[in-house]
């Protein structure tokens, strides 16, 4: 492919990663499988310009409504070969000639935007602090109380690339040795830094050069992920419940921290999710696993099996915004509406549900990849007050070698802090009930 022609590719995409209500991730795959004869290389190049945009929708947008111009994919693109590749107006008509596979030729409206951009910045002195720092509207004011201070630096990080990490599966490898291997594939690999399964690669590689995910003995899970999973403390021979289970990442750590023995039930409302965590089980070579397919998260199936597991894991739906250095496009597709109340009401239904599962002297861990108090610290806090018989384990008793990175008694990782994903996680263990209290908790069944 020429320029012109990768160009246009780009907008195409660009089209339908904004009229399809899908993240950009399940988007791409599907775009890029109907379109087989597309090279890995321009493939690469591709991708690397749309995450960008991506990475640049509010400056954009914001330069395209100082000019009073629509905010759509062909104008954020000029805008973007202006501001931020300094392509002169000319320059950018030899690649918008309108010729077989290139872009379609400028209008006289275009050439003009063009020419009104030239020799501009993509960040502007005027710009508001939430739009270069590409925070939407309803995330602005709930992660300034998160962060205070530390706001402007935090955001900052969440615009950085994601490193690539794996989890070595330890049923089928062993770290060192795919250290070695990666690194036979002139990959430099490194050993996470806290995690111990896994392993980091900061440089872009296309999956196809990673035979180790086809053979199970790795999955890709960011480090922060990983050490979700690991604060489950689930051991050989107990039972366990994954309670939104959705791809299966956690479930797969959690299983084989219990080295194949026990019982692990991984829950999900969403029926193909599961059906594509059953494969991911298998090629992994864990059999301690079960699906289990709930119609909500009050299906009768948790009345049924109440204060039955030793651990449960619920990680629950949420706002996303820890991973939005990963998702760029998850910070505009949150739609206001729907509320982060409505969101908060939910995670606390499903905590509430998940609970009744948990054995006496179990534990309960919430998590989310979300940065925000509403849905960590203060929704912990809320179900403390409302289910007595729970207490929370502190992190440096959960998990002391963590402790450096705890918000209060809870595991909180970010971009900025640690490197990871934004991730929060709370330990919380059933204890005797306590007098008057009902089995199921103050709140009934």
């Amino acid at each position: 492919m020429n320029l012109p022609a990768r160009l246009q590719s780009t907008l195409e995409l660009m089209h339908e990663v904004d009229s399809v209500a899908r993240p950009a991730d399940a988007v791409v795959s599907a775009w890029f499988r109907a379109r087989r004869g597309i090279g890995e290389g321009d493939r690469g190049q591709i991708l690397e310009l749309l995450y960008a945009l991506l990475q640049h929708h509010a400056r954009l947008g914001w330069w395209l409504l100082r000019h009073g111009r629509e905010d759509v994919a062909r104008n954020r693109l000029l805008a973007w070969l202006a501001l931020k590749e300094g392509r002169t107006p000319d320059q950018v008509k030899l690649l918008f000639d309108g010729s077989k596979f290139a872009p379609s030729a400028l209008t006289a409206q275009e050439h003009a935007l063009l020419v009104k951009l030239q020799g501009g910045a993509i960040d502007h002195a005027g710009m508001p602090e939430e739009v270069r720092l590409e925070c939407p509207a309803w995330a602005a004011g709930p992660l300034r109380r998160r962060f205070g201070s530390a706001f402007a630096g935090e955001m900052a990080a969440l615009l950085t690339p994601a490193p690539l990490d794996l989890r070595v599966n330890p049923i089928k490898a062993m770290r060192e040795a795919m250290l070695g291997a990666l690194r036979d594939l002139g990959l430099a690999a490194q050993a996470s830094a806290i995690a111990p399964h896994g392993i980091r690669l900061d440089e872009r590689v296309s999956l196809a050069r990673l035979p180790m995910l086809k053979s199970g003995e790795a999955e890709i899970q960011d480090e922060g992920s990983q050490l979700v999973a690991l604060l489950v403390d689930a051991r050989p021979g107990e039972r366990v419940v994954d309670f939104c289970a959705g791809a299966g990442g956690k479930t797969l750590a959690i299983a084989a921290q219990m080295n194949n023995k026990g019982h692990v039930i991984a829950c999900d409302v969403m029926e193909g999710r599961l059906k594509r965590s059953a494969e991911r089980f298998r090629r992994a070579g864990l059999h301690n696993i079960e699906t289990r397919l709930l119609a909500s998260e009050t299906d009768k199936w948790i009345k049924r099996h109440k204060a039955g597991f030793d651990r449960v894991l619920v990680d629950a739906p949420c706002s996303g915004t820890g991973t939005w250095r990963r998702n760029p496009d998850a910070r505009w597709r949150a739609r206001e509406e729907e509320g982060l109340d409505n969101l908060v009401a939910l995670q606390a239904r499903i905590l509430a549900s998940a609970a009744r599962l948990v054995k006496p002297g179990g534990r309960l861990v919430y998590a989310t990849c979300s940065l925000l108090l509403e849905e960590n610290e203060e929704q912990v806090a809320a179900f403390l007050a409302a289910h007595p018989a729970f207490r929370v384990v502190p992190l440096e008793e959960a998990a002391p070698g963590l402790a450096a990175s705890a918000h209060g008694d809870h595991l909180s990782l970010t971009p900025a802090r640690n490197g990871t994903d934004g991730f929060f996680a709370a330990v919380m263990q059933r204890e005797a009930s306590p007098p008057g209290e009902a089995a199921n908790g103050p709140n009934g069944p």
